[in-house]
C-alpha cells in the first residue's frame, strides 16, 4: 500500500483538521509529531511514497532527497520552499503540490502574522512572559513596562503584513516610520507611514518590528552595527526569518543592555537547540514559530494536502509547482533519446 508521512505535527491536529478519509482509503497515513533531523528522516522516512510537509519545518535538500528512494510525491505550503531543493525534486521525477491559493482561508490568513506581531510586541514592552513566570512560581511584580502610545514604531519593510501593522500602531496612538530597500516615500505616506533611511529609522524607533522576506540582500540586514544605533529603551521584534537578524549580535545587545529586549518568534536553527542563550534571557520573549500557526490557515492546509494526495492517488496530479520543469525535462531526455538512436 502507498505510504504516506505527514511531517512536524507538533500539535497534532493534523488528522482532525482535514477529513482524511479519501487518502487513507487507498494509502497507509503516519503522522510525525516531532521534529525530524536529516539523518532521522533519512532513516524513518525510506519506506514513503508521499509527504506532506509544513512550511519550513523539515528541509529537504539534496542529500535528503537522494537517500528517500520511493519519494515520489509531496506537498508544500506556497509554490516553493527556501529549504526545498526543488531542482533535485524535479531531477528525480518527484512531484510537488503547492495550496489553492484561491481558498478563502489563505486570505483570512493574512492576518495571523500582524495579530501575532502585536500579541507578541505587547508582551515584550510589557514582560508578560518574566511576569507569568514569576506569579506562576509563586512571586509577585519585579519589572516596569513601556507605553505604546507617543512612540515610534519602525517598520522594516511595508507589504502587507506591514501594512496592517501600520494600522494597530496608528490605533494605539503610534508614529510610523517605515524603510526597505524598494519603499518610497510616496508610498509610505499613502498609507501614513513615514519614509526614513534605514539608519534612521532604528535610530528614532521605539519598536522595531521586521516584515521582510529572507534573501541575499536581507541576510544580516540587522547586524552589530544597526543594533548600535537602537535606543537602549528600544525593542526589536521578529516574526519574519531569523537570519535577517545576527543573532551573535543581538544576544550580545541583550546581554549589554544595549537595547531593553526582543520579541522573537523566528531564528537561526529551528526547533531552537535546548541550550540556546536566548533561552535564558530575561529580557527576550520567545515564542515557537507560531506567525502561521492557527486553527484556520492549517485546516486549509491540510484540507488542500488531502486534495493533492487524493488526486495523485487517482493518476490525476493537481497543482504542481514543478510542472514545467519535470515537462523541460522530460523533453531535454527525449531528445537526448533521439540523438542516439
Amino acid at each position: 500500500m502507498t505510504k504516506v508521512a505527514i511531517l512536524d505535527d507538533y500539535a497534532g491536529v493534523a488528522l482532525d483538521l482535514a477529513d482524511w478519509s479519501s487518502v487513507r482509503a487507498k494509502a497507509d497515513v503516519t503522522v510525525f509529531d516531532r521534529h525530524l533531523s536529516e539523518d532521522d528522516a533519512a532513516e524513518v522516512l525510506q519506506p514513503f511514497d508521499v509527504i506532506c510537509t509544513l512550511r519550513e519545518r523539515t528541509a529537504f535538500p539534496r542529500t535528503l532527497i537522494e537517500r528517500l528512494p520511493n519519494l515520489k510525491f509531496m506537498t508544500i505550503v506556497g509554490m516553493s520552499l527556501a529549504n526545498l531543493d526543488m531542482a533535485t525534486a524535479t531531477e528525480r521525477g518527484i512531484l510537488v503540490a503547492h495550496p489553492d491559493f484561491a481558498n478563502p482561508a489563505f486570505a483570512a490568513a493574512g492576518a495571523a502574522v500582524p495579530e501575532l506581531v502585536w500579541g507578541l510586541t505587547m508582551a515584550t514592552v510589557r514582560n508578560l512572559a518574566e511576569e507569568h513566570r514569576r506569579i506562576r512560581e509563586g512571586g509577585w511584580q519585579a519589572s516596569v513596562g513601556t507605553t505604546l502610545h507617543g512612540k515610534t514604531l519602525g517598520l522594516l519593510g511595508l507589504g502587507r503584513s506591514g501594512k496592517i501593522i501600520n494600522g494597530y500602531a496608528k490605533f494605539f496612538g503610534m508614529e510610523v516610520v517605515a524603510w526597505s530597500q524598494n519603499l518610497t516615500a510616496e508610498a509610505a505616506a499613502a498609507v501614513g507611514a513615514r519614509w526614513v533611511e534605514k539608519e534612521a529609522l532604528f535610530r528614532e524607533a521605539d519598536v522595531i518590528s521586521i516584515h521582510l522576506v529572507l534573501s541575499e540582500r536581507t541576510h544580516g540586514l540587522v547586524g552589530r552595527p544597526e543594533l548600535a544605533l537602537m535606543k537602549p529603551s528600544s525593542y526589536l521584534i521578529n516574526t519574519s526569518r531569523g537570519p535577517i537578524v545576527d543573532e551573535a549580535a543581538l544576544i550580545a545587545a541583550l546581554k549589554a543592555g544595549q537595547i531593553a529586549g526582543a520579541g522573537l518568534d523566528v531564528y537561526d536553527v529551528e526547533p531552537l537547540p535546548s541550550d540556546h542563550p536566548l533561552r535564558s534571557l530575561p529580557n527576550v520573549t520567545l515564542s515557537p514559530h507560531l506567525g502561521y500557526v492557527t486553527r484556520e490557515l492549517l485546516a486549509a492546509v491540510y484540507s488542500d494536502a488531502v486534495e493533492a494526495v487524493a488526486a495523485w492517488l487517482d493518476g490525476k496530479p493537481i497543482r504542481i509547482a514543478n510542472r514545467e520543469a519535470l515537462v523541460e525535462r522530460s523533453a531535454a531526455e527525449q531528445d537526448g533519446i533521439a540523438r542516439h538512436v
